[in-house]
């Protein structure tokens, strides 16, 4: 492969760059949310603050359906939203043991790859915070919190 590699290169004259994959961190990350709210509109749906669009991007391109932690095997199906102010900002239909309201806490898995790189502030939605999580001595370090100036330097 690196002889190929390095004839491509000198034939056009270009670097060539090797994209390790989501292999890399497959498996690895999770992100944090809250549900804001809960109500009916024809079905139970629950808006979170975590925003397909801006943070689970590749919930609307892929499509793909990430497992949430604690999951339900069975009850009804509660439909996950975002906040921002687009109308296809869904997470998707997931299950809980009891109905969940305000407050309560929601993980998703497998959250590493892409979701990091591809996230947006799109409608102002802030960007989730950075944070690294010691499962031996259950210690959690914030490496990066993101607010206004964040969103308002990438605008210019």
């Amino acid at each position: 492969l690196s002889v190929f590699l390095r004839q491509v290169a000198e034939r056009h004259g270009v670097e060539v760059y090797l994209e390790p994959g989501e292999a890399i961190a497959l498996d690895a990350g999770i992100l944090v949310g809250e549900i804001l709210d809960t109500f009916d509109n024809g079905g139970p749906v629950a808006i979170t603050d975590i925003s397909a669009t801006c943070h689970m991007p590749d919930v609307l391109e892929a499509p793909y359906r990430p497992a949430m932690l604690n999951e339900a095997r069975e009850g009804a199906p509660l439909r996950l939203g975002g906040p921002s102010c687009l109308a296809g900002d869904v997470i998707g239909d997931y299950r809980f043991a009891t109905p969940p309201g305000p407050g309560t806490r929601i993980a998703f898995l497998d959250q590493a790859h892409y979701s990091m790189v591809k996230t947006t502030t799109f409608n102002g939605v802030p960007l989730p915070a950075i944070a690294l999580w010691n499962s031996d001595t259950d210690a959690l370090r914030l490496i990066r919190q993101f607010d206004y100036p964040d969103f308002r330097d990438r605008l210019s």
